[in-house]
């Protein structure tokens, strides 16, 4: 059984970026592409209507459920900067005790905006992460 519930589109990521309404979220999204690009060596990708990925990743749950997702991402949601992929990692809760202004759920991080939280810590967070989700999960 496969159940992919966001693919990539093809649709253009600076698009997509250029319709973020708040300045300073559209400001962020721009600052997290290039930072994803540069640490994954990655192109970015649109997965769905509104995630930013870079790489990829096969899973698949002893349910049977499977599917493909971005090993790393971000979305500028109105609410807060959602990045996908940074928490799985063996290192990542000591990480995340020193990033700074940030909530964690579902697998997601989120952050209202990257002025609140150290740029040290989060590219350690997105090198780990990516690294994690392509070799540790990608062997399983």
């Amino acid at each position: 059984m496969t159940e992919n519930k966001t693919l990539p589109t093809g649709a253009s990521v600076a698009d997509f970026l250029g319709t973020i309404e708040h300045p300073v979220r559209r400001a962020d999204g721009y600052r997290l592409l290039e930072l994803m690009s540069r640490i994954t060596v990655q192109p970015a990708t649109m997965w769905g209507p509104s995630i930013v990925g870079f790489g990829s990743y096969h899973y698949k749950y002893a349910s049977g459920r499977e599917g493909d997702a971005a090993a790393v991402g971000f979305s500028p949601r109105k609410s807060s900067l959602s990045l996908y992929g940074l928490t799985y990692g063996p290192d990542a809760a000591a990480l995340l005790d020193r990033l700074g202004k940030h909530r964690t759920g579902a697998g997601c991080l989120y952050i209202n905006k990257l002025d609140d939280i150290d740029a040290t810590v989060l590219d350690e967070l997105v090198r780990l992460g990516y690294r994690h989700v392509t070799t540790v999960l990608h062997q399983g």
